[in-house]
């Protein structure tokens, strides 16, 4: 049985790059993620879509994991890039050499609709490498769509499964589903999509979210009031930033107006995008800072009412 993930709010953490060559900027990385331990995330998720893990090499991604680690006391769910099962167990080989005990678990996308098939892929991983897994269902990345009773039976098999990253829409119709069929005491699971759905799937049950956001406060904020006050409570701290969650989920540039929000707020150096991500589009950019500036409002409220 695996360590089944704390609720909560699992900081999903983007890679920053430097200079012409895209490097990746260590520094940026380091501050990024004393941010999210900072402003109460209860783990980290490394190395995700959000990460750029699949234009990043071997020496990159052990670069990432590394700095992450030094950089915060915080639990570390390792993305893996690969849908097939030999490269899978390596890319989660490579994650426990670099962090030890500090990998809470590795997230591995659903590579097939097929309850069989998938339960057989996971087992394989666990049984070459121990690791604890985060079945992610993400079919935009992934290109496949699991029913949600065929998620519950691979759970249900898999008894290593510490949680699921619910990322398949309708999110709160499937994460109700979800946990239906896996009754009382079954794992976690989280949201993500940049918190869109997040309010409605708290609803539907979910332990929290998994997730990037340029103002993971807000995430932790919503948890945390759904939690101590109910879903009307997490609606009024949410709601302030819905128009942005909205605003930073626009497909194909998405990533690059995360990372341009992260910059202005000062948390990174640099925005830039590897290839194939879509760069910063330089129209948006006074869009964007209305949105920033509306966001940064509701944040200082929000603390106000907290003090």
């Amino acid at each position: 049985m695996s360590i089944i993930l704390d609720r909560g709010v699992w900081g999903v953490v983007p890679t920053p790059f430097t200079g012409s060559a895209l490097d990746v900027d260590t520094d940026s990385l380091a501050q990024l993620v004393e941010h999210y331990e900072a402003v109460g995330a209860v783990g980290l998720t490394v190395l995700g879509v959000f990460g750029e893990a699949s234009s990043l090499g071997v020496a990159e991604k052990a670069l990432v994991l590394e700095t992450a680690a030094e950089a915060s006391s915080l639990p570390i769910v390792a993305g893996v890039t690969a849908l097939a099962t030999r490269p899978a167990i390596d890319e989660v080989l490579a994650a426990q050499a670099v962090l030890g005990d500090r990998l809470r678990a590795v997230m591995v996308q659903a590579n097939t609709a097929d309850p069989d098939s998938l339960a057989k892929h996971l087992e394989g991983i666990h049984r070459a490498t121990g690791a604890g897994i985060v079945l992610q269902d993400y079919p935009a990345a992934s290109g496949v769509s699991v029913p949600a009773r065929a998620v519950a039976a691979v759970v249900r098999r898999c008894p290593f499964v510490a949680a699921v990253k619910a990322e398949a829409p309708p999110t709160a119709l499937n994460i109700a589903r979800l946990l239906a069929a896996l009754g009382a005491g079954g794992v976690p699971v989280f949201g993500g999509l940049g918190g869109q759905g997040l309010l409605d799937e708290l609803a539907a049950g979910a332990a929290g979210a998994m997730t990037g956001f340029s103002f993971p406060e807000a995430l932790v904020a919503a948890v945390r009031a759904a939690r101590a006050g109910g879903l009307e409570a997490a609606a009024a701290v949410f709601a302030p930033f819905l128009p942005l969650v909205n605003f930073e989920q626009q497909p194909r540039i998405a990533l690059a107006l995360r990372k341009e929000l992260f910059l202005r707020r000062g948390l990174i150096a640099d925005a830039s995008v590897r290839t194939p991500a879509a760069p910063f589009p330089a129209e948006l950019g006074a869009i964007l800072q209305g949105q920033l500036d509306a966001a940064l409002e509701a944040l200082d409220s929000l603390a106000a009412g907290v003090r």
